[in-house]
């Protein structure tokens, strides 16, 4: 298993810890955790970029 498929997962673990993370605080205090919200969106989105960008130039790599 390639170093950037392990990274790419990596995201996804960051993204629940984010969305666990605003649970928490939203259940305890009853305050909205903005940012951990918007670090959660952004750990999705950049696993889909990067497993996007990755096919991508597996396709390129295997033409050669």
């Amino acid at each position: 298993m390639k170093y950037s498929k392990i990274f790419q997962y990596a995201y996804l673990g960051f993204a629940g810890l984010f969305i666990y993370d605003a649970i928490a605080k939203y259940t305890s205090t009853g305050e909205i955790a903005y940012p951990s919200i918007l670090l959660a969106a952004l750990a999705i989105f950049m696993f889909f970029f990067r497993r996007k960008f990755s096919k991508k130039f597996e396709k390129k790599g295997n033409t050669n």
